[in-house]
């Protein structure tokens, strides 16, 4: 499936600090039923945003008007828990095309990065320094530059490296999943059948 390529990503942050968020948390069990990525969106973080009677809960940042953007920021071992792409699609269909953290349960981040959204790795010191800033000024940018693998925040004068397979780095860059990476090495993969028969 074609996706938007991911070169640089300016936008705001949404704070959401809290370690060790699994699956379940980022989309409840009862919504898996679905093979479909329409819909997931609303359903993000179900029971934290709403309550029984499908109220919004006032204290959770995604019901707050302050934060907004396309980065959610959290904390360590982001995505932990049972494997399911669900978790993505429903933080891909909330408009996010980005999450922060210092650490991500790898399942999680290889669903995330097999469906276009890109996971920034840094050090538990700079993710509270971003923390720190995007929950006192909502309105501060976040800059990432996939090409050079920096986020940054400009007006903070912050800015971290961060880590990334080459495969998934040139995947996101243009716009491709994997399918359509295998797609776009056809004639290579021809040839190579072709020495192979020699």
């Amino acid at each position: 499936m074609k996706r938007n390529k991911f070169t640089i990503l300016e936008s705001t942050a949404v704070p959401l600090p809290l370690a060790n968020i699994d699956t379940d948390q980022i989309i409840p069990a009862r919504f898996l039923s679905a093979t479909v990525r329409e819909g997931f969106g609303e359903k993000l973080f179900r029971d934290w945003r709403f309550d029984g009677d499908g109220n919004p809960i006032p204290g959770f940042v995604l019901n707050n008007p302050r934060y907004r953007g396309e980065i959610l920021i959290t904390g360590s071992n982001f995505g932990c828990g049972s494997s399911r792409e669900h978790a993505v699609w429903a933080i891909t269909g909330h408009g996010f095309r980005a999450v922060v953290s210092d650490s991500f349960a790898d399942i999680f981040m290889n669903n995330a990065l097999n469906n276009g959204l890109l996971t920034v790795t840094v050090t538990p010191e700079f993710l509270a320094q971003l923390t720190n800033i995007i929950t006192s000024r909502p309105d501060t940018i976040v800059r990432i530059d996939l090409q050079d693998q920096i986020i940054s925040v400009p007006e903070a004068e912050l800015e971290s490296g961060f880590p990334l397979n080459a495969f998934r780095k040139e995947c996101l860059t243009k716009g491709l999943d994997n399918i359509d990476y295998l797609l776009s090495m056809k004639e290579e993969i021809i040839a190579f059948e072709k020495s192979r028969q020699k």
